[in-house]
């Protein structure tokens, strides 16, 4: 696509302004201006005269105005001049081919990446060999962290012991990359899409094409890339992600995550501060005079936290280009996406976009019960290091790498001195297509069970138990499955219809966010994933939630998939915060967490179109907020995140609702809860139940289940 940056005139403005001395420059959506006085007021003009927008240079004469629409054309009004006119740049600008194809990156090292309207990225390169050995299949690692930090270490010696060059991307506004900061707006989208093509045609690259890797935030950004097509992109493999960064994560049900959600933010905008990360203060003490310059716009980066505070319900301009849920079905490339149910911090909402992967023919998925490294672990390593191999080298898949890098792994980051991956290559003996073809002819959505409790292994290790292949998500064969709540606190299989609230039939409780502890873990965040944590997971104080529990199951019951909490509602202040938590009562007297979920009762307007029996989908519009009605139960229908658990026979399954907290190891919420009377007149759990399914007979291990902690049932 050519570029779409018209050759600049003189601008037409209501005043009789000299030249500017200050620079304009146009990027997508956005104008950046540098070379002002400091302080000067500046405004932004379109051609019929009309004031777009206004703004202030800061102390380095800069100004990044954002949120333009793109094809307009704009100048710039300074106090003592005006600029030449602009175009600002769409969504759908490139450059030509030859603009990428002109670019090189050292074979070793730190270099820049020029991007459609100038900004320089920085990227690190790590080759597995020497250069004049390639050309070899390439990744690139594309996130605010330190990707580009030549002296990394962890994602570049394990893709290079794969066979892999790696190359690491710092996102505009962070390290040595030069721009302002913004999460995730759609112009470092824009930089991926230019990052991908320069680093694709440097010659060391197998077929002048690459794949992309990441767990957490530059597994998200694969997403925000990916939906941009670049032509040189071979696949993509998005690790603990989350399906909407406002919904699934920030506001959970509409509650503000003030601990690893909030926390986070404010790390990355320290991150984004000018030399904020120590690697780049380093470069410029060394003479890096780019990554010194491009540190000229960090004054222009917006508070994150303020806006997070000044925006609580859900608008399409501040949130919708935050959601991948709403963009995935853009992504073309074969994907490759992993991620833990009970994940600390992004949350593990993820799934429930799934089925939304419409743009391409292959999706695959791994799913596990545990923390945010399990998609990481040595039980999703293989299938990673398969898909890799066949999509990005185009070879025949081989584990003979992976046998000792998993190892490393589970010493590194699990503390696990035991592990193992398959001993045997599956696809040995067979060409590149013929293994592709086998791959691709297996069901694509796998579910690994009881991770942390396989046989032969520690306790915690993080390895799964047993695993179960489906064809699609959701799971075709699950039923609807609904148990009634009743108000001695019951859940009954097959109960009543809950379709109206009981009569005279209630569970009350006081919501009081400090009947338990905030969160169940002390400790670091590398800490969390280690076989030797400790959790200490308590029950509320008596009265401070009620509490629903079903018979002994007659029978083994998988449950796989999202699920509603349907409850006919009452507070004596007209809303309340809920979490409702799921757990398994065990005949052995312990009680094992497996799910939970959370919705402010005045959030409780649904999507008519999206919401189903297994999953409510709230639309947190403003508008359609309100307070329960006063003298008469409400119903409420709360979504509960998406898991994967086997009920055995025999164990009870416990339902319990109360103010949020208690239920997570890092997630802590700013709750209106503050002492409210809640009601709860019945209702219903409906759950996703898969027949057929064969379960090891022997419980886990209490406590062995990653993510899923274990406590003795008070009864």
């Amino acid at each position: 696509m050519p570029p779409t940056t018209a050759p600049t005139t003189a601008a037409t403005t209501t005043t009789s302004l000299p030249a500017a001395t200050f620079e304009v420059r146009s990027g997508v959506e956005q104008v950046t201006v540098t070379g002002a006085e400091p302080g000067e007021r500046l405004r932004l003009v379109g051609r019929d005269g009309t004031a777009l927008a206004r703004g202030e240079a800061d102390a380095q004469g800069a100004l990044v105005v954002r949120r333009l629409p793109g094809g307009e054309v704009i100048a710039v009004e300074g106090e003592r001049g005006v600029s030449d006119e602009v175009i600002v740049m769409p969504r759908n600008a490139a450059m030509p081919a030859s603009f990428y194809a002109e670019q090189r990156l050292p074979t070793e090292g730190l270099g820049y990446i020029e991007t459609r309207d100038g900004t320089l990225l920085s990227a690190s390169v790590w080759l597995p060999g020497p250069a004049d050995a390639g050309p070899y299949p390439t990744v690139v690692e594309y996130s605010g962290y330190t990707p580009s930090d030549p002296e990394s270490e962890g994602f570049p010696d394990i893709l290079n012991g794969l066979g892999y060059a790696y190359v690491g991307v710092n996102i505009r506004g962070t390290g040595c990359s030069g721009g302002s900061f913004r999460y995730f707006e759609y112009a470092q989208s824009a930089d991926g899409y230019d990052a991908i093509e320069v680093i694709a045609a440097q010659p060391w690259v197998l077929s002048n094409r690459v794949g992309m890797v990441g767990v957490s935030y530059p597994g998200i950004s694969q997403l925000f890339v990916a939906q941009t097509q670049p032509p040189s992109l071979a696949a993509i493999t998005p690790f603990s992600v989350v399906a909407d960064s406002t919904l699934s994560t920030l506001y959970p049900g509409g509650i503000l995550n003030t601990g690893f959600a909030v926390e986070w933010t404010a790390q990355r905008m320290a991150d984004a501060e000018p030399l904020g990360q120590g690697w780049a203060a380093d470069r410029v003490a060394a003479g890096d005079e780019v990554c010194e310059a491009n540190q000229e716009l960090r004054g222009q980066n917006p508070d994150l936290l303020a806006e997070i505070s000044a925006s609580p319900f859900w608008t399409d301009e501040q949130a919708a280009d935050l959601a991948p849920r709403l963009f995935v079905d853009r992504i073309t490339v074969p994907t490759f996406v992993a991620g833990a149910w009970q994940d600390e911090q992004t949350g593990g909402h993820f799934a429930t976009m799934l089925d939304r992967f419409t743009g391409t023919d292959h999706l695959y998925a791994t799913l596990v019960n545990g923390l945010h490294t399990e998609s990481i672990s040595p039980s999703v390593l293989p299938r990673w290091v398969e898909f890799l191999d066949l999509y990005v080298a185009e070879r025949t898949p081989s584990l003979t790498a992976a046998r000792v890098i998993a190892p490393q792994l589970g010493t590194a980051i699990f503390g696990a001195s035991q592990v193992a991956i398959p001993a045997e290559d599956r696809f040995a003996g067979m060409s590149h297509a013929e293994a592709l073809a086998a791959f691709e002819a297996e069901p694509p959505i796998e579910v690994l069970f009881e991770q942390g409790a396989a046989d032969g292994f520690a306790p915690r290790t993080p390895m799964a138990r047993w695993v179960e292949r489906f064809d699609a998500w959701p799971i075709p064969e699950a039923a609807v499955t609904r148990w009634s709540l009743d108000g001695d606190g019951r859940l009954i299989d097959g109960g009543p219809d809950s379709d109206e609230p009981l009569s005279g039939e209630t569970a009350t409780y006081v919501a009081d966010p400090d009947a338990a502890p905030a969160t169940f873990y002390e400790g670091s965040s590398n800490g969390v994933w280690s076989v030797d944590v400790a959790f200490d997971w308590r029950e509320g104080a008596p009265g401070s939630f009620a509490a629903f529990e079903s018979e002994p199951l007659a029978a083994d019951t998988v449950v796989i998939g999202s699920g509603s909490v349907d409850l006919w509602l009452e507070s004596s202040t007209g809303d309340t915060d809920l979490e409702v938590t799921l757990t398994e009562v065990r005949p052995d007297g312990q009680e094992m967490y497996v799910q939970s979920g959370w919705l402010r009762a005045s959030r409780r307007s649904l999507h008519p179109s999206e919401s189903t029996e297994l999953r409510p989908v709230h639309t947190h519009l403003e508008a359609e907020a309100g307070p329960l009605p006063d003298g008469s139960p409400a119903l409420v229908r709360v979504e509960l995140f998406p898991f994967a658990h086997a009920f055995r026979a025999g164990s009870q399954i416990r339902l319990t609702v109360d103010a949020p907290g208690g239920n997570r190891p890092v997630w802590q919420f700013d709750t209106i809860a503050a002492g409210e009377e809640v009601t709860i007149h019945g209702g219903s759990l409906v759950l996703a139940v898969v027949p057929g399914l064969d379960v090891p007979a022997a419980y886990p291990e209490c406590g062995a289940l990653r993510g899923q902690p274990c406590r003795p049932y008070a009864g």
